[in-house]
């Protein structure tokens, strides 16, 4: 018995020395559920990298993508609540994923506590450079002369990018044949080399290859033009009635994670997102800061979720 009570006082010890200790004391994993190359994956390092500075540990970034993100983000919201394991959420994980997959195993609502946003982030409508298209007039005027044989390439099936391509086309009445590739950064790549026509592509993913003529951007997918690409008309103003998609990008931990832990990661992401260097990194890839309280991440969280469930519903889209 005696043996027992010490070797219980002992490990209360060692766990009252490990709550002492101050956060963080080791480094810190940000789980980004897409390939390495991806719009997420993009804004997550920079802003990762600020925050490793400001924290005074490593923030290392771990890509775990596959089946639209769900792997990923389970992963993210079955781990610990200490911390050390962080979430680069997006509009695809958080609020498209959840309404095209019919069974995950967590609650992005429920499984997470937002921290902040990071940025948001206009799609690009580009298409490979030899695409016979100009103006996004073009591209519809090629898709409906050729029914199904224009080929999209999206971020996989019930990405954001899908979403967005679904979506084009009941605006625009078109059709076209969906090609569901393992991310974004590979969508990209096909592209890029021709074995698919065209994709929406976040602007922080596509941008540098846009500036390099190795895409063609024809639209961009916001209400308004880009500072980015002021040349380039948004898709609204090319002739497709009401379409505006936006991507947003943000950082949340498994619901449980100490309230000091997230006030103290909350203040640390505004100021990386805030500083001078980010925000230049951040434009760089057509990305703008949008940091805000927990509070208002996570009002803006449901009040998506619930927007893009009803779009999805009303659209009828389903995996195929």
């Amino acid at each position: 018995m005696k043996v027992l009570l010490a070797v219980i006082a002992l490990s209360a010890a060692f766990m009252t020395a490990a709550l002492a200790q101050p956060y963080p004391n080791r480094p810190i994993r940000l789980i980004s559920p897409n390939p390495a190359g991806g719009a997420n994956d993009v804004i997550g390092r920079i802003v990762a990298q600020k925050l490793g500075e400001l924290l005074g540990q490593q923030v290392v970034v771990d890509n775990r993508g596959g089946a639209g993100g769900t792997i990923g983000t389970e992963m993210a919201a079955k781990a610990a609540p200490d911390g050390y394991t962080l979430f680069a959420a997006s509009q695809s994980t958080i609020t498209v994923a959840p309404h095209v997959y019919p069974k995950l195993a967590y609650d992005v609502l429920n499984d997470f506590a937002p921290v902040a946003m990071f940025a948001e982030v206009q799609n690009l409508l580009n298409t490979t450079a030899s695409f016979p298209a100009s103006t996004v007039k073009d591209l519809v005027a090629v898709a409906r002369a050729r029914p199904g044989g224009v080929k999209y390439a999206s971020a996989g099936a019930g990405s954001a990018s899908h979403f967005a391509g679904i979506l084009f086309a009941r605006a625009a009445g078109i059709e076209f044949l969906h090609v569901p590739y393992k991310g974004g950064a590979a969508a990209i790549t096909a592209v890029i080399s021709g074995e698919s026509d065209f994709n929406f592509g976040p602007m922080a993913a596509t941008a540098s290859f846009v500036k390099a003529g190795r895409l063609k951007a024809l639209a961009v997918s916001g209400s308004k033009r880009s500072p980015t690409f002021p040349n380039v008309p948004t898709v609204l103003e090319s002739g497709v009635p009401g379409y505006v998609v936006i991507g947003w990008f943000g950082l949340m931990v498994p619901a449980g994670t100490p309230k000091a832990i997230v006030d103290r990661l909350h203040a640390v992401t505004v100021q990386a997102v805030n500083s001078p260097d980010t925000r230049q990194q951040l434009a760089q890839v057509g990305a703008d800061p949008a940091p805000n309280s927990p509070a208002e991440f996570g009002k803006f969280v449901r009040q998506e979720h619930a927007r893009y469930g009803k779009l999805i519903r009303d659209a009828g889209i389903k995996l195929e």
